[in-house]
């Protein structure tokens, strides 16, 4: 029975984040993958100094963790790499990959760790086993006879420092800029909107500013099922008085209390921390009225101060120093109305007020955002929004200030850094022609949204995927599979079955790798690699459990064994040496990286990681004017191309406690009390009565939209849940059929999937007698 047609029980949910719920989501998760008795003692040694990065999200690693330094999710994490399940050839011999299509993700992902190099057979509709130098002659065949341009090399967030490096010279070499990644569909707007206005495009909050900090803003961000070891950060703070203001659609039990499961006592009193002492549910897509209407309230109170002869609410000598655009920014500040940002936002005047006097009365204040900021048309603009306010107050570049964006994946950030990225001017092209002797490709490649378009055109050859679950993560599901079938040739790099492999090329080989938790013996002895985290410092990464089959082969050595069978040798380039001894890769990129990575493979190992060095974290702004940007909006709508009206309901999606990204550990989501389904509809109690809906009634989605394309997704069951009026809330991906590709954030492509406008049609079951 799949997932649509099971019943889903509904409760009301109203338990703290951590506590004896995150102690049984671990129990579940370990015995659901038979690991209990050798992933009890692994987990101690999960984002530890001396062992291994978790491999879910990229929040900070402490120099002085606590005995646990991992949370439920991460140990989801932990035992969905190192499950006791397997797939050999055998499981193929007994499915095909039509049959396969109709499981859900779950199903697929849950029947354990892929053990063989397998390549598709046409004529069976199934993956046959092939050895691995016969796989890597016949992709390198493939790939030297296809255009250079109309080739894709995917990073999905995962893989190390050290086979990223590898991966975007492999696709240079090649002849093309084409390095898409998973930043393109969440933080570009991040990249884009921080280059431009304080010349770094990453955050500039590390750990300390937490224990520093007077203020805490968070912005579409749900830390308790995207980074839950943020909490023990959060609740340390509340226990100094610091105050947390909110601003989500959706009250997120992670943003409203905490039981720390670490603490005999809170776990035997049931003792919780109250995380935020304001709590503002805007409009998805309202971030720019809010933060318009916060700085709207700072030049009114700063306004009186002067005339009081009191002291100023903004920093004037900071503004004067250290920015350019003031006078712009200030004068569309000012005559914005209320009305407007009122009606924008969803908040009263007063609540926005509220929030901004806390702010005023703050000496230094933290900005946190997730992607309900930059998954909008309007995304990077929110982000110089959140900019411009932390500048009225000086609040980047000192102590306990900065913008905090939470990256997703556990080394998403740190393969930008290694120069995966489709922008030529991000990547160090000179030192790498200097470094290995050949022309690197100087024009722009394609982001995800280029490719999926070129897909669609039927204008790309080759998909070459360093994990993830790409065809799962894009909009315009129905379009994508479609023309994904008809392309020349799809490679994936993976440990587990997804619905990326499944729907396949008509030439397709499906590589299995070692997990980052697993030994990798080379050549040299066990290997260890490094990542960056979300605050921009590295750490190194050891393997700590045996593989799953001896089989696998590292990252790296897939990596180069396309390399070595698609390019002409190149004498500067030492393919296997590389894969011999990971620090030799090291090696070479703090030759390409001098400022960065020098001495790499002794400063990895630092408690805590070393951080790279951020300008704007000093007060020293590489941008073209030399001082941080304030940015007057465009407009205050996130999705101005969106005209709501009549019967349409603003759709955001979201991520349940039981998932991380599109890998779906179960169907179960104790934070908002659905369990045995993903196919529901979070709606208020107003749009129920509205359109004559009850709890559980059933019911499918259209996308408004003029383009003549249908999308639509079937069979969602109703949930009341406290939502803002005329929106709605479904998971992520289940309701990416309903995203156009053409709605993405301006300038930096994100899709906006926090805000869609469809149309309800009741199910014949759910239609009155």
């Amino acid at each position: 029975m799949s997932q649509h047609e099971k019943p889903v029980r509904i409760e009301p949910a109203t338990m703290p984040a951590g506590g004896w719920g995150s102690v049984s989501d671990v129990t579940q998760a370990l015995t659901g993958q038979n690991v209990v008795l050798k992933d009890t003692p692994l987990l101690l040694k999960q984002n530890k100094p001396d062992g291994y990065a978790c491999v879910s999200c990229a929040w900070a690693k402490p120099a002085n963790p606590h005995p646990a330094e991992f949370c439920s999710s991460g140990a989801k994490a932990t035992a969905w790499e190192t499950t006791s399940k397997t797939i050999g050839a055998d499981f193929f011999e007994r499915h095909t990959l039509t049959e396969l299509e109709a499981w859900s993700d779950h199903e697929l992902e849950d029947h354990g760790r892929l053990t063989v190099p397998l390549r598709y057979d046409a004529a069976s509709d199934k993956y046959r086993p092939v050895d691995w130098d016969v796989a890597f002659a016949e992709i390198g065949g493939l790939l030297r006879g296809y255009e250079r341009k109309k080739v894709v090399f995917y990073a999905s967030g995962r893989a190390s420092l050290e086979t990223s490096y590898m991966y975007q010279l492999l696709a240079r070499m090649y002849g093309n800029n084409n390095l898409p990644d998973s930043s393109n569909m969440c933080h570009e707007s991040t990249s884009v909107g921080l280059q431009k206005t304080i010349g770094v495009g990453v955050g500039t909050v590390s750990l300390n500013d937490f224990e520093h900090t007077d203020c805490i803003l968070f912005f579409g961000q749900n830390v308790g099922v995207n980074s839950p070891r943020m909490l023990h950060q959060l609740q340390e703070a509340r226990r100094r008085g610091v105050p947390i203001i909110t601003f989500n659609p959706l009250r997120e039990r992670g943003l409203v209390s905490f039981t720390n499961p670490q603490s005999p006592l809170e776990m035997l009193t049931g003792q919780e921390t109250v995380i935020s002492t304001q709590y503002h549910q805007l409009k998805p897509g309202g971030d720019t009225a809010v933060i318009m209407g916060m700085c709207k309230t700072i030049f009114a109170r700063d306004d009186a101060a002067r005339a009081a002869g009191a002291q100023r609410v903004i920093d004037v000598a900071f503004i004067q120093e250290h920015t350019d655009g003031f006078e712009d920014f200030e004068r569309a500040v000012r005559v914005c109305g209320w009305e407007a940002i009122e009606r924008e936002s969803g908040l009263a005047r007063a609540a926005i007020e509220e929030a901004a006097d806390v702010y005023c009365t703050s000496g230094a204040a933290l900005g946190v955002y997730g992607m309900g900021l930059t998954q909008h048309r309007n995304g990077v603009q929110n982000v110089t929004m959140l900019v411009n306010l932390l500048l009225l107050r000086g609040n980047i570049g000192k102590p306990g200030a900065g913008i905090c964006p939470v990256r997703g994946h556990s080394n998403v950030q740190g393969q930008r850094t290694v120069g995966i990225t489709e922008k030529p001017e991000l990547a160090p092209l000179d030192k790498l022609k200097e470094q290995y002797g050949f022309e690197p490709p100087r024009d722009e490649g394609l982001t995800t949204v280029d490719a999926c378009e070129s897909i669609l055109k039927h204008e790309l050859q080759a998909f070459i995927g360093l994990g993830g679950n790409f065809l799962r993560a894009v909009p315009e599901t129905r379009l994508m599979e479609a023309a994904w079938r008809a392309l020349p040739l799809t490679v994936q790099i993976a440990t587990k079955l997804n619905r990326n492999h499944v729907i396949h090329g008509k030439a397709a080989y499906l590589l299995p790798c070692l997990g980052r938790i697993e030994i990798d013996r080379q050549r040299s002895g066990p290997q260890a690699v490094s990542v960056e985290d979300s605050t921009s410092h590295m750490h190194g990464s050891r393997g700590m459990t045996e593989p799953a089959a001896t089989t696998l082969l590292s990252e790296p050595a897939i990596v180069a064994g396309i390399a070595k069978a698609t390019l002409d040798p190149n004498p500067k380039v030492d393919w296997d040496g590389w894969v011999a001894d990971y620090s030799t890769i090291r090696q070479a990129m703090g030759v390409t990286f001098p400022e960065i990575f020098h001495d790499l493979d002794q400063r990895m190992w630092t408690p805590g990681g070393y951080r790279k060095p951020l300008g704007a974290a000093e007060r020293v702004w590489n941008t073209e004017s030399g001082k941080a940007v304030f940015t007057a909006p465009d407009e205050l709508p996130g999705n101005p191309d969106l005209d709501g009206g009549g019967q349409v309901l603003r759709l955001f999606t979201i991520r349940s406690d039981g998932q991380f990204n599109t890998t779906i550990y179960s169907n179960d989501d104790r934070f908002r009390g659905v369990h045995g389904s993903r196919m529901v509809l979070f709606m208020s109690a107003t749009d129920m009565a509205r359109h004559g809906l009850d709890k559980g009634d059933t019911v499918a989605l259209r996308t408004k939209a003029d383009d003549g394309v249908e999308r639509r997704v079937d069979g969602l069951q109703i949930v009341p849940y406290d939502v803002p009026a005329g929106c709605i809330a479904g998971y992520y991906p289940e309701c990416n059929p309903l995203i156009p590709l053409w709605h993405h954030a301006k300038e930096s492509k994100v899709p906006a999937a926090k805000a869609i406008d469809v149309l309800l049609e009741r199910s014949p079951a759910a239609a009155p007698a």
